[in-house]
């Protein structure tokens, strides 16, 4: 049960797509491990798509070897995004899989689906990627690490300790990310955390049952909601350093300050 009395209704979804060899999310067995575990642990990577068509598929194709399990969460695209993961679903068999959402319910919501799917198949760390290919795969081993040896429960990549940021990320974005960190760090009452808007995440097994029992915010908000949440449980959480990558053939529709009084 949550805070509010309440835990938080599993998302409601389709699973797969005609042709494609996706897995069913109900009760199938837990797939093959990787040869390539890091740390003796196994490793889920959560990619929320909405409308990624051009980017999907290379994501995907570049996650580290030692990741164990991609877990695709299609947020009802109207492109063709759930094509290109089929694609990846029959390359990597066993690896990859497509959930898809017969609802838009926002990124927090897909995001959610895929960490209820880590948790069935046993993962024990479980990371969010997205699949707008802003953040590299090369640096996930530097995201997870620190959960893998239970020094922290939670990391947040923060793209403010790289020093071309400034350069790299539009100087609206970086403004307006800024901004929300401020406001944010009371609310969470993470004063060390400084990048609240990235969702370059990882985060442990065991902790994350625990926040699952509330209802987390599903849209723009869900990093900030989590940050909450986690503070209430006592979680460790830490800053990674990671670049900035922009200009890749996306354009985010997010305006900051539109979503800045429901964030805060």
């Amino acid at each position: 049960m949550g805070a509010n009395g309440s835990p938080e209704r599993p998302a409601e979804r389709t699973i797969g797509s005609p042709g494609a060899a996706t897995a069913t999310a109900e009760g199938d067995p837990i797939l093959r491990r990787s040869a390539c575990m890091l740390g003796g642990k196994t490793i889920a990577v959560v990619v929320p798509a909405h409308n990624e068509q051009l980017l999907i598929a290379r994501v995907i194709s570049t996650m580290p070897a030692f990741v164990d399990h991609i877990i695709v969460v299609d947020d009802l695209s109207s492109d063709e995004t759930v094509a290109r993961v089929d694609e990846q679903v029959r390359a990597q068999p066993g690896r990859v899989e497509l959930i898809r959402h017969s609802a838009n319910q926002g990124v927090g919501g897909a995001i959610v689906t895929g960490y209820r799917r880590a948790l069935e198949l046993g993962d024990d760390v479980i990371a969010v990627m997205g699949g707008d290919a802003q953040m590299d795969p090369a640096e996930l081993t530097r995201v997870v690490e620190p959960v893998i040896a239970d020094q922290v429960d939670y990391t947040k990549g923060n793209r403010f300790f790289w020093s071309e940021t400034f350069k790299v990320m539009p100087r609206h974005r970086f403004l307006g990310n800024v901004f929300l960190s401020l406001m944010s760090k009371a609310a969470t009452g993470y004063w060390h955390v400084a990048d609240y808007q990235s969702g370059y995440t990882a985060i442990s097994a065991p902790v994350l049952r625990e926040l699952l029992q509330w209802k987390l915010y599903p849209r723009y908000g869900f990093p900030n909601d989590v940050l909450v949440k986690l503070n209430v449980l006592n979680a460790r959480v830490a800053d990674i350093p990671i670049r900035s990558i922009y200009r890749v053939g996306e354009k985010s529709g997010i305006k900051i300050w539109r979503v800045s009084p429901k964030i805060a």
